[in-house]
């Protein structure tokens, strides 16, 4: 059962479809074709026969496209064809690659990583004598083209995980500040919908009251009761706008009428002006050009402006005539309120009360729908308020919590907290997130960087250690064709030896028993030849037998590796 249970988890890893998408599968395709192309002329050049260039072809082709899926087998397969042919040196660096972003844990990973080195020293000390240089040959390849490259790949597989949580947390972190800031923002208004309902609804109630039970009043006048009527109009009406008002506070955005209002520039200013003229102010309503509809945020701001105005004219210049005007124009409205100064003996109303905050909305709520107001003196007295409002202009739309130029990579989307912008000033994403990464990121950054630093000098030292032995194991053991030809038989064995090296290198230490046998009695040195015409797989030694003291025989043959 554990053995079917087995197989079937490791079929699954194989050829499961999620793990061969079709550009998985090119590119993994193209890099098994060339690195079996590359085996293949590596066993070539080492007169490695057909069957066992194809073989060795087709499990380099057959390990790299395991390395995903299997990553500690494919590392200790690689070392293992690694120290017994040639045609696997190339594959250890993108199994190395695999093996160290994939292997789980950092204990299985050093096991593993172990395990394979020592399996590509032991199969490579079997076919060739297991010298010190050979051993610091092995040990330095195979750090530089297993251990290297996957500690880089396991280091930048981290620092990707590290960036994505940090990113997730960053995201998160975000929407919950949206969802603090829009339930703040929302218990704000709902105590102010509460304290303009409390207070204002109340005082608008009683002057309501008072001025219906007035205009019912036998002692007063015709036109003293028209007045009277006008003032309790105008205080239902503002009670009627401030219960909208507090809806909208209350509930966050305004409900969308089931009918389409019939606009205030039409009807709602020409009745701001007929109740102004009831009342016994000097005003008309003056028109110009074709009417077209206005979006409801713009279609607002001008019913607003003419209100405001009107009211500025009525407690600044009391008396003095008025002029609302409505300009149709090709691009945009012109709403203009304009009076000119007040008659002699009139003055601003003693009671008149202003929160000096009227002017301001108005052009916050002209700028939101893309127009603008002004408003100042005119020329022979008087004041003028207008405002240029677009067509077909929508409400303008909430900025969004996070503005997208300092949105870390775009998380926190497009989702509004609210209407409004936020009530607490955060930070830069950015910013929050170089605190979240803090100095724990900074002393990973700096021990991984001190870690690879010490493998390059470890590196660096063995590579200059190496070469220098090599070098001095040549001139131990290795001569010019030109010395041997310079050296004649019968010569003093005393001048011949003080003209050749010692031989004592392990160069030479696997040629003395391949050669032709050596004659009976003599002492012989086997030196290699520094020509390498006949290729890197055939040495050429030249040996010189002595006996009597003199140099009986020299003798060139050839050795294959």
């Amino acid at each position: 059962m554990r053995a079917t249970s087995w197989a079937r988890d490791l079929w699954r890893q194989v050829l499961e479809p999620g793990q061969w998408s079709r550009r998985r599968l090119v590119v993994e395709g193209l890099v098994a074709a060339v690195l079996a192309l590359l085996a293949a002329g590596l066993e070539d050049l080492s007169h490695s026969g057909p069957v066992r260039t194809l073989t060795v072809a087709l499990a380099v082709a057959a390990l790299s496209l395991l390395r995903r899926a299997l990553p500690t087998p494919a590392l200790i397969a690689a070392a293992a064809l690694t120290g017994s042919t040639p045609g696997g040196v190339l594959l250890l660096v993108p199994v190395g690659w695999s093996a160290g972003r994939r292997i789980p844990g950092v204990l299985h990973a050093v096991a593993a990583f172990s395990v394979s080195g020592a399996v590509c020293v032991a199969l490579t000390a079997l076919h060739e004598p297991p010298t010190p240089a050979t051993l610091v040959f092995t040990v330095l390849f195979y750090l530089v083209a297993a251990v290297v490259p996957g500690l880089a790949s396991r280091y930048w597989a981290q620092r990707r995980t590290l960036l994505r949580a940090l990113q997730e947390r960053n995201t998160q972190l975000l929407r919950e500040r949206q969802m603090v800031a829009g339930q703040a923002r929302m218990r704000e208004r709902q105590r102010i919908a509460q304290d303009m309902h409390d207070s204002l609804g109340h005082q608008l109630a009683l002057i309501a009251v008072h001025t219906g039970a007035l205009e019912v009043d036998r002692e007063l006048t015709g036109r003293q009761r028209e007045a009277v009527g006008v003032l309790r109009e105008a205080s239902v009406a503002a009670m009627h706008e401030l219960r909208e008002v507090v809806g909208i506070l209350k509930d966050g955005v305004a409900e969308e009428p089931a009918v389409e209002p019939v606009s205030r520039v039409a009807a709602g200013i020409e009745a701001l002006v007929e109740s102004a003229a009831a009342a016994g102010t000097p005003v008309r309503l003056d028109r110009s050009g074709e009417p077209r509809p206005l979006a409801p945020a713009a279609d607002h701001a001008a019913y607003r402006i003419a209100q405001e105005g009107l009211t500025n004219a009525y407690k600044h210049a009391p008396g003095a005539p008025i002029t609302v005007g409505l300009r149709y124009e090709p691009d945009s409205l012109l709403v203009e309120v304009a009076n000119g100064p007040a008659p002699a003996g009139h003055g601003p109303w003693p009671a008149a009360v202003s929160g000096g905050q009227g002017l301001t909305g108005l052009r916050e709520r002209a700028r939101l729908v893309g127009g603008m107001v002004h408003a100042g003196p005119v020329d022979g007295g008087g004041f003028r308020l207008a405002g240029v409002l677009p067509y077909g202009t929508k409400e303008a739309r909430e900025e969004t919590f996070v503005d997208a130029a300092d949105d870390f990579r775009g998380q926190s989307g497009a989702v509004p907290p609210g209407d409004g912008g936020p009530v607490i000033d955060w930070s830069d994403p950015r910013e929050e997130f170089e605190n979240i990464m803090g100095s724990k990121k900074k002393n990973g950054l700096m021990i991984g960087c001190g870690v690879g630093l010490l493998i390059l000098v470890g590196l660096a030292v063995a590579l200059v250690f190496g070469v220098s032995k090599v070098m001095d194991e040549a001139d131990k053991g290795m001569i010019e064709p030109s010395l041997y030809a310079s050296v004649q038989e019968g010569d003093p064995e005393e001048q011949v030896r003080g003209k050749l090296p010692s031989g004592k290198s392990f160069l030479t230490s696997d040629v003395k028993d391949k050669g032709p046998a050596e004659p009976a009695g003599a002492s012989c040195l086997s030196l290699l030849s520094t020509d390498t015409s006949k290729g890197l797989t055939t040495d050429t030694v030249y040996r010189f037998c002595f006996q009597g003291g003199k140099l009986i025989e020299k003798r060139e043959f050839d050795v294959k590796n």
